[in-house]
């Protein structure tokens, strides 16, 4: 069976929109190379020969990576330049591509039993220094693919690092991989949005994970690190307070809604799925923090089995509201604090989880008041 699949950038076009609008000479014409070569390479297709199909148990194993070197090139993958059990080379880049995809590689081992991108021990590949002054990464539906960022401008002028910097990048963009092989999501209005979500809750949690941070103690911050001291900004996102992660001269303000009232409804970006996929975003942190403790130990395992086993291609926010409350409930029991906590987490953004995971019994006056109390009693 073949599969064509978009390419998944980290940067929004939006945001380098502003960049080419806002910035010096020197920046907008970055901004405008990098959305000119985004825009060729999200219109590029890869065929797939793998079938993507979901229920693939494979039995955890070591993580092969494989980090190639473009040389400011565009074709891919390059020239290998560390492969599994290499020893650190002078290259940063390729140093920190190797350990990012190992961290995400040990998250989703270690945290849910899986194996490997496609749970069946897939090789993982990175390219870095991609293309010239490139700023953006990308998932290309086989391999990771990094930029340097601004490097060749001005130290007053650059706005981006090098994207292996920031972990949870490469956690983000890896999991677009995941969600290729289990739930395959269009990448297109809520569809997209939710992807764009997933992405960014497993980023953060291969972050959390490596850092060994309880909920409570992690920054929700996607793209830490990105930024350069020039930027009034702590990252691309916040799932703490989406639409509060950078407002700055150049880049803008952060456009993240946080609520389903602030909505936005565009054309623009598949239907602005980098900027509402903040509305989920923000509703997985208000689980994760109702629940307390390590993230991906109880809300990670809700949103990781309801991608693999119940999300499909075509699901929207509300299927993914009440599919992971029901699954809350498989997992924890009805009624359950977790199963209150996601419940929460969808009512902050202003969701209400629909469906009846079992149905009250007659007579059952404890269970009909339980049922009554999560608002399913009829």
């Amino acid at each position: 069976m073949s599969h064509r699949h978009s390419i998944f950038c980290i940067l929004p076009p939006h945001m380098l929109d502003q960049v080419a609008q806002s910035g010096t000479p020197a920046q907008r014409e970055m901004a405008a190379r990098t959305l000119a070569t985004s825009t060729q390479i999200r219109d590029k297709r890869v065929n797939l020969s793998a079938a993507l199909t979901r229920g693939s148990i494979a039995a955890a194993g070591t993580a092969q990576r494989i980090v190639y070197d473009a040389k400011f090139g565009t074709n891919l993958p390059g020239v290998v330049a560390r492969k599994e059990g290499d020893a650190p080379v002078a290259d940063v880049a390729v140093n920190e591509a190797y350990d990012g995809s190992g961290a995400t590689f040990d998250l989703f081992s270690v945290a849910f039993g899986r194996n490997s991108i496609d749970n069946n021990g897939m090789d993982l590949k990175s390219t870095v220094h991609y293309s010239k002054g490139y700023d953006n990464a990308f998932w290309d539906g086989q391999q990771m693919v990094y930029g340097d960022g601004d490097e060749d401008l001005s130290e007053s002028e650059r706005l981006f690092n090098r994207f292996t910097k920031s972990l949870d990048v490469i956690g983000h963009e890896l999991t677009h991989g995941v969600t290729q092989y289990e739930a395959n999501l269009v990448y297109k209005n809520q569809q997209g949005a939710l992807n764009e979500s997933i992405s960014d809750i497993f980023g953060s949690l291969v972050k959390q994970y490596e850092r060994n941070q309880t909920a409570d103690a992690a920054d929700w911050i996607i793209g830490e690190g990105l930024f350069t001291a020039n930027v009034n900004g702590v990252g691309i996102r916040s799932m703490r307070a989406p639409g509060t992660a950078y407002n700055d001269p150049v880049l803008g303000k952060d456009p993240q809604p946080a609520h389903m009232k602030d909505y936005l409804t565009t054309s623009q970006d598949n239907g602005g799925v980098h900027i509402n996929s903040g509305i989920i975003n923000h509703a997985f942190y208000v689980t994760a923090i109702e629940i307390g403790g390590y993230a991906w130990a109880k809300a990670g395992q809700i949103w990781y089995k309801a991608l693999t086993e119940k999300l499909n291609s075509n699901s929207n926010f509300q299927n993914a509201a009440d599919l992971t409350f029901l699954t809350a409930g498989e997992i924890f029991g009805l009624g359950s604090l977790e199963q209150l906590a996601v419940k929460t987490g969808w009512t902050e953004v202003g969701i209400t989880v629909d469906g009846t995971p079992i149905p009250p019994t007659e007579g059952d006056g404890c269970l009909k008041g339980l049922m009554k109390s999560l608002g399913f009693a009829r």
